[in-house]
C-alpha cells in the first residue's frame, strides 16, 4: 500500500511542478520565443528520455529507475527556484524532462505489474491529472500573491518529500537482465502499430483542441482556461470510472474514438466539447495500460513507447494543426481532426490482446 500511495504523489509531484512554470514565465524569459523554448524544452526531455527509461526498468527494476527520475526532478526544481537566465532555465527545463521520462516510464511499468493494475491505474492516471491541473492553478495563484517563484518551490517541495518517501519503497526484481532492447522494441512495434497510431492521434487531439480554442474562440481567456481545466477534470472522473469496470481496451478505444471525434466537431460550436474529448481521453488512457498489461511481459519497454507516442502526438498535432487553421480555416481543421479520430475506430480492431512472443536473450 505504501508503495502505491508514494507512487501516486510522486507523479502528482512531477507534473504539477512541469506546469508551475507555466504562469511563471514571463520571470523567466521576455517573448513568446524565449517562453516558447522554455515551455517545451521539458517536454522534448521527456519525450528523448521514456524509451531508454522503459528498457532501463524492465533490466534494472522499476523502483530503482523511478527513485533516480524523482532525483532529477528535485535537482532541476531546486535549480530553478535560483536561475532567471534563460539559457541556463532552458537546460534545467531539459534535464527536468529527463527525469520526468525516468520516472514516467518505469511508474507506469510499476503500476502495470500489478495484481488490481486496472484499479491502480485509475489512481495514477487521477494523480497525474490532477498535478497538471493543481500545478498550474496553484502556482498562478500564488505568483499574484506572493512575490517570486512561490510555485515552484511548493512543487519542488512536494517532488522532495516524494523522493525521500520512495526510498522506504522494497526494490522490485528486473524482468531480465539482459533483454535485447532491439528486438523488445521492434516486436512491440511491430505487433501493435495500430496502437501507437492510436496513441498519437487520440492523445494528440487533446492538445489540437487546446491549442487552437484560446484564438478561435469568442469567449475571454478566463473563461477558456476554465474549460481547458474542465477537459482535464473529465479525463479524472472518467479514468477513476473506467479503470474500476474492466472495459475490453480494444472496443474501449474504438467507442471512445467515436465519442472523441464527436466531441471535436462539438467544439466547433460549444466549449461543451472540451468534457466529451477529455472523458474520452480518460477511458482511452485506462484501456492503454489494461491493453498492455496483457500484451507484453516487457512492460518498461511498452510503457515507453506509449510515453513517447503521447509526447509525440501532444508535439507534432498541434503545430500541424495550427498551420492547417492559418491556411484553410478552424473549420477545416476541426474536421479534419475528427476524421483523424474516426480513422482510430477503423483501425484499431486490427490489434488484438495476445502476448507478444518473448524475443532471445542477449
Amino acid at each position: 500500500m505504501r508503495a502505491r500511495i508514494v507512487t501516486c504523489l510522486a507523479i502528482f509531484a512531477v507534473m504539477a511542478l512541469s506546469n508551475a512554470v507555466v504562469p511563471l514565465l514571463p520571470l523567466y524569459g521576455d517573448g513568446a520565443t524565449l517562453q516558447g523554448f522554455i515551455y517545451s524544452a521539458y517536454f522534448f526531455g521527456a519525450f528523448l528520455l521514456t524509451i531508454p527509461a522503459g528498457v532501463l526498468s524492465d533490466r534494472f527494476g522499476r523502483i530503482a529507475v523511478m527513485r533516480s527520475g524523482l532525483a532529477i526532478t528535485v535537482l532541476t526544481g531546486a535549480a530553478l527556484c535560483f536561475l532567471s537566465d534563460p539559457v541556463p532555465v532552458i537546460a534545467v527545463r531539459l534535464i527536468e524532462g529527463f527525469g520526468a521520462g525516468l520516472f514516467v516510464a518505469a511508474a507506469m511499468a510499476y503500476v502495470n505489474s500489478l495484481p488490481d493494475h486496472e484499479v491502480m491505474s485509475g489512481y495514477y492516471m487521477a494523480s497525474l491529472n490532477t498535478g497538471l491541473v493543481l500545478g498550474l492553478v496553484v502556482s498562478g495563484f500564488l505568483a499574484v500573491y506572493t512575490p517570486g517563484l512561490s510555485g515552484i518551490m511548493v512543487f519542488t517541495g512536494a517532488s522532495l518529500l516524494a523522493a525521500l518517501l520512495s526510498v522506504s519503497i522494497p526494490g522490485d526484481s528486473p524482468v531480465n537482465r539482459r533483454p535485447d532492447p532491439g528486438r523488445v522494441l521492434s516486436g512491440l512495434v511491430t505487433n501493435y502499430r495500430w496502437f501507437w497510431f492510436a496513441a498519437i492521434v487520440l492523445v494528440g487531439i487533446t492538445g489540437v483542441v487546446t491549442s487552437l480554442y484560446p484564438e478561435f474562440s469568442p469567449a475571454g481567456s478566463d473563461t477558456d482556461s476554465i474549460w481547458i481545466a474542465g477537459m482535464s477534470i473529465a479525463t479524472i472522473l472518467a479514468s477513476l470510472a473506467a479503470s474500476r469496470m474492466s472495459l475490453p481496451p480494444v472496443s474501449s478505444i474504438r467507442i471512445s474514438a467515436l465519442v472523441m471525434a464527436a466531441g471535436v466537431l462539438i467544439t466547433l460550436y460549444s466549449p461543451v466539447g472540451f468534457l466529451v474529448i477529455g472523458a474520452a481521453a480518460g477511458i482511452v488512457l485506462i484501456a492503454q495500460m489494461a491493453f498492455l498489461a496483457d500484451a507484453t511481459m516487457y512492460q518498461g519497454a511498452a510503457m515507453g513507447l506509449v510515453s513517447t507516442t503521447s509526447y509525440l502526438g501532444m508535439g507534432i498535432l498541434p503545430s500541424a494543426a495550427g498551420i492547417l487553421a492559418d491556411s484553410s480555416g478552424y473549420f477545416v481543421t476541426f474536421c479534419i481532426f475528427s476524421i483523424a479520430a474516426l480513422s482510430v475506430a477503423l483501425v484499431i480492431g486490427r490489434c488484438s490482446c495476445r502476448a507478444m512472443p518473448a524475443p532471445g536473450n542477449s
